[in-house]
């Protein structure tokens, strides 16, 4: 049994920024990771996937981005190798292949324990990923049999999709992406599309990145948004990590040849059924976009931003005529069935009363309870809490609080 101020569980981005502040606050901790220094990235998912933020956007506490490409897009390789550049540059204490198996109460500390030993400490920071495990909805089992069914894990490229028809679900960044990907493959595919995000790649000659960041969006706090359950609960921007595709809307879509109906409603007797809500969804999306990028030129106006080509409108989202509500899944029409239906987290080990009555881990801004805290999920602080830019400032707030608290109960 080992004891130690803080442990870390996760050696992702967030794991890493968190060690880095507390190294600089000179407090003693660990970093325990399942597997390898950004496991995640290498190891769960799709082998095509690029960062959906420039290069220029992957900051980190001590760290950023130098190479010879600030506006292209990391691929999983490279930003597992940045990661575990980070890592090494930061000395950062991580111990690999350690998986945490329990964290309990123990008096006034935690008991962590995992596969290689058990620590006692006075803090914990849970730093394991939202993106820990997909989504997958519960109408999944009345798929037939015959159907292959594949998730945001288990998809990793059209080579292992069987010939015939697709039905990819879920119409955010990841839905969209493997939808393009298999059509360009050859496959017949139909998206089922829900609410989601439009946004152009580029807008006005920038990155819809530069523009976030710069117009102060990404930063906007918790404290400044009307409804934060809602807030966090918003779909990732139908974008795509790649220079050369100015956007990958449905738009963009239905000019490939992908075939766009509603969201997936339920399956019965081997019939999928959509809701009728797709041109509302449309409707909605394409208003957002349009304030969105209203903002931006208000924003730039008032700033006098020099050089920027005019303003501009996106067209207004095609519907498909008819829109299909109906799907026979016995015919052979679909041979395969992507989940691209989100992801969540994974706290089946934090044994601990921090969460509400739907299982939803409870916190403030990052702090769970004295000496426990989360890091990297969506808006947890601040808009961009979850991106790779956001979770340094994160982490120096809550190894700030780290502090305070300890010299607290030392008082």
């Amino acid at each position: 049994m080992r004891h130690i101020s803080t442990v870390i569980i996760g050696a992702g981005q967030a794991g890493l920024a968190m060690s880095k502040c507390l190294s600089d606050r000179s407090v003693a901790h660990v970093v325990l990771e399942r597997g390898e220094v950004a496991q995640s990235w290498m190891k769960d998912r799709w082998d095509s996937l690029r960062l959906l933020t420039p290069n220029w956007q992957s900051r980190l506490p001590g760290y950023k981005y130098d190479g010879p490409d600030p506006d292209g897009y990391m691929s999983m390789p490279q930003i597992t190798g940045y990661l575990r550049d980070y890592a090494h540059v930061i000395d950062a204490p991580v111990e690999e292949h350690t998986a945490v198996h329990s964290v309990t109460s123990h008096g006034n500390n935690y008991l962590v324990r995992a596969n290689k030993g058990v620590w006692i400490c006075d803090n914990v920071v849970v730093a394991s990923g939202a993106c820990a495990r997909p989504k997958l909805p519960q109408l999944a089992g009345a798929v037939p049999e015959s159907i292959m069914q594949l998730s945001l894990s288990t998809y990793k490229s059209p080579d292992q999709v069987a010939k015939g028809g697709v039905l990819v679900v879920g119409g955010s960044a990841s839905g969209v992406q493997i939808a393009a990907e298999l059509c360009n493959a050859g496959h017949a595919v139909t998206l089922a599309v829900g609410e989601h995000i439009r946004a152009p790649r580029r807008y006005r000659g920038r990155d819809i990145q530069w523009w976030m960041d710069r117009s102060g969006i990404l930063d906007v706090r918790v404290n400044e948004v009307d409804d934060i359950d809602r807030a966090r609960r918003v779909p990732s921007v139908q974008l795509i990590g790649d220079p050369g595709i100015d956007s990958i809307d449905l738009n963009t879509l239905q000019a490939m040849g992908v075939s766009i109906t509603g969201r997936l409603a339920g399956i019965q007797n081997g019939m999928a059924q959509f809701s009728g809500s797709l041109a509302n969804h449309c409707a909605m999306s394409d208003l957002k976009i349009d304030r969105l990028l209203r903002h931006f030129d208000d924003w730039a106006d008032r700033m006098n931003i020099p050089d920027l080509p005019d303003a501009q409108q996106l067209p207004p989202t095609l519907l498909p005529n008819p829109t299909h509500l109906m799907s026979n899944l016995k015919n052979g029409a679909i041979q395969t069935i992507v989940w691209a239906t989100g992801y969540s987290p994974e706290f089946s080990w934090l044994k601990l009363p921090v969460f509400d009555q739907k299982g939803m881990l409870i916190h403030d801004q990052g702090i769970v309870a004295p000496g426990l805290y989360i890091l990297g999920l969506p808006f947890m602080r601040r808009r961009k809490s979850a991106l790779i830019d956001g979770v340094g400032g994160d982490a120096q707030a809550l190894s700030d609080h780290l502090i305070a608290n300890r010299n607290r109960r030392a008082a």
